[in-house]
């Protein structure tokens, strides 16, 4: 969907009909008056910067050669070729002839998405595309810019996240000018992050770009997805086409997800139809919008709890089955466990003590049977350990979730009677009731504190759901892990809420939160983002680029002035040492002096309000905020909050 830029060019314009300058025009040669002509498209890159008498009246440079094509255009016609609607970039040399034939030759097509920081393009690309099902595309200005971008790279391999980036690089060292553009080269710049990537290549010719253009966007859909890189030669962008004839785009197929082994499938089914209290865990279990139904089937096919860990939306938050937050209780009377795209199924089934001598112990009972289904063993690399300790279990099953649910099912359904059934609808009435009951103690426990200053994060969540509540809306980021939306919100659509970051990297709950956004503006939904103050200090930036853009979104700062984590980190080895814990606070707290937030925003043209204190002034201040963003513009409000 393309998306709207505020139009900045309205002063350039009026500089442009002043005397001195509209003489200095008249004697320009014609290939900048041609220039001048210029569909919208091209002239979008002259509104950045502001006008300049010298650059604006200087005849260009004469250029010995006049080319009406370059490897770039065919780069971009590739590109369109592809399931990639944006291009996300901080605009560099290293990558300025695919830039050019973007805006010029295939008429801003990918739509071109600016962004101050390649951590922000990224984090977009990466919150964009769970919300969406298809990668956006990301360019980074050779080694520096990758370097920039490593971070978000990191956290979209860990989330396991489709994200297509391109970078800029000169190869051969004669080409080289500039002391920059050897600064900016490598022999192998996918190097720095290639421990973190799906797929690399170097394409030598455009023939060879083209099928490892289509090639990169296969393996980065396939699961397990994630993120892959291709370096763009500056030679291959720029150069003329010698030969458009000889060039061939490959046909891009996606790949049917694997389902797992019908005989595992079955004897899952009959471990599961035959347990007395079954457990389901789901990570990163949603691929598409069908998952939450397929789940469901399964569970009430069982009529079994369900744990959904976060990673997607997997399964309905106010669903009878759904016990999200009685972990211990349930998974400790499991006596068979299935754990559906687990990224750490270690951690979920097991307690563990952060004190002098780390200490842990199984939360499920002995002789408990445990399955696992997922695609995670399918492809996992060795140097960095984000796959989690080793986890004893007795059938794994290799194979895709989601798709392998429906015969998970089918098999369930085959296996039960109706003896079976009737004891299936007493422990889903149990487990019901239990569920009712952890409702409302979430609904008692949040007025806790209600009227205090600073603000708890409850009346926060419960504020924000009371304006948010009747509308089509997506939680698209909740960078601090507040727990309060899952606990009071109805989560009842796919799209309601879009996972965590993967790495667990600070920076990424801004720039995600936009992308989804951007993915939700097309189908009209209202999202929200509750952002960590410390979180958006590292990529500030994004707020230009949604008002920028104009991408309808709104963060609600959960602002504690403090890196909390850190902070209670700091008091617990203190209190190791007999240290005391006053001076917990050096180096983990932002104060002295406290960032005021909506003035940031405002100054980056965000629409903003705060900072709250008064408990009492938030609600009619996230009513006027989401009344902007249902305007299509993007706003901010500072809630100045408790640590937690």
């Amino acid at each position: 969907m393309p998306i709207k830029s505020r139009d900045a060019a309205a002063g350039r314009r009026r500089f442009l009909k002043s005397a001195p300058v509209a003489a200095a025009a008249a004697s320009l040669t014609s290939p900048v008056i041609a220039a001048a002509a210029q569909p919208p498209a091209a002239r979008e890159a002259s509104r950045f910067a502001p006008p300049n008498t010298a650059a604006e009246t200087l005849a260009p440079l004469i250029d010995p050669s006049n080319q009406t094509s370059s490897g770039g255009d065919f780069m971009a016609e590739v590109l369109n070729t592809l399931p990639i609607d944006f291009l996300a970039m901080n605009c560099a040399s290293s990558f300025r002839g695919l830039h050019e034939a973007v805006i010029n030759h295939t008429g801003n097509r990918p739509q071109i998405l600016t962004c101050p920081h390649e951590e922000i393009s990224v984090s977009m690309a990466q919150g964009y595309a769970k919300i969406e099902g298809r990668p956006m595309a990301v360019a980074c200005h050779g080694t520096v810019g990758l370097q920039h971008a490593s971070m978000a790279i990191y956290n979209a391999w860990c989330d396991r996240v489709p994200v297509y980036v391109m970078i800029g690089n000169i190869i051969e060292a004669d080409k080289r000018g500039l002391r920059a553009e050897w600064a900016h080269s490598a022999i192998d710049p996918a190097a720095m992050v290639r421990d973190f990537v799906k797929w690399d290549d170097q394409p030598a010719s455009l023939q060879h770009f083209a099928e490892s253009a289509v090639r990169a966007c296969k393996i980065a859909m396939t699961a397990p997805m994630g993120p892959v890189l291709l370096s763009l030669d500056g030679e291959l962008q720029e150069n003329p086409i010698e030969d458009r004839g000889r060039l061939r785009i490959p046909k891009l197929a996606g790949v049917v997800p694997p389902v797992g082994d019908p005989g595992a499938i079955a004897e899952a089914a009959r471990l599961l139809a035959d347990a007395q209290a079954p457990v389901i865990l789901a990570d990163r279990m949603a691929r598409t919008p069908a998952a939450m139904a397929r789940l469901v089937e399964l569970a009430e096919s069982l009529q079994c709890p369900v744990i959904d860990e976060g990673g997607r939306m997997n399964f309905p938050s106010r669903h009878p089955l759904n016990h999200s937050f009685r972990r211990a209780s349930v998974v400790g009377e499991a006596d068979v466990i299935l754990a559906i795209e687990m990224n750490d199924l270690w951690t979920a089934l097991n307690s563990f003590s952060d004190r002098i001598v780390r200490d842990s112990r199984p939360i499920f009972k002995p002789g408990t049977k445990i399955i696992t289904l997922g695609s995670r063993d399918l492809y996992l690399k060795a140097n960095y350990q984000d796959f989690g300790r080793f986890a004893d279990v007795d059938l794994a099953i290799a194979g895709d979730g989601e798709a392998s649910l429906p015969l998970l099912t089918e098999r369930i359904r085959q296996r039960v009677d109706a003896s079976r059934r009737s004891a299936f609808e007493a422990r889903g009435s149990k487990l019901a009731q239990a569920q009712r009951a952890s409702l409302e103690q979430a609904k008692s426990q949040a007025t806790i504190a209600w009227d205090a200053s600073p603000i708890t994060t409850a009346r926060l969540c419960a504020e924000l759901w009371a304006r948010i509540e009747g509308k089509d809306w997506s939680l698209v980021g909740n960078g601090i892990r507040v727990t309060w939306p899952q606990r009071l919100w109805n989560f009842d659509r796919p799209y309601r809420w879009n996972g965590f970051s993967g790495g667990y990297g600070l920076g990424y709950n801004a720039p995600a939160s936009a992308g989804a956004a951007l993915a939700n503006a097309r189908h009209g939904r209202l999202s929200v983002s509750i952002q960590g103050d410390g979180d958006l200090m590292y990529a500030p930036g994004t707020l230009w680029t949604c008002a920028h853009h104009r991408i309808p979104i709104l963060y609600v700062m959960h602002n504690n002035r403090a890196y909390h984590q850190e902070f209670m980190c700091l008091e617990a080895m203190a209190a190791r040492h007999g240290r005391g814990v006053r001076n917990a606070r050096i180096g983990t707290t932002l104060t002295d002096p406290d960032i005021d937030f909506a003035t940031v925003a405002k100054g980056f043209g965000v629409y903003a309000e705060g900072p709250i204190t008064d408990p009492n002034d938030l609600g009619p201040a996230l009513a006027r905020a989401v009344a902007i963003v249902e305007r299509g513009e993007p706003a901010l409000v500072d809630v100045i909050t408790d640590p937690r």
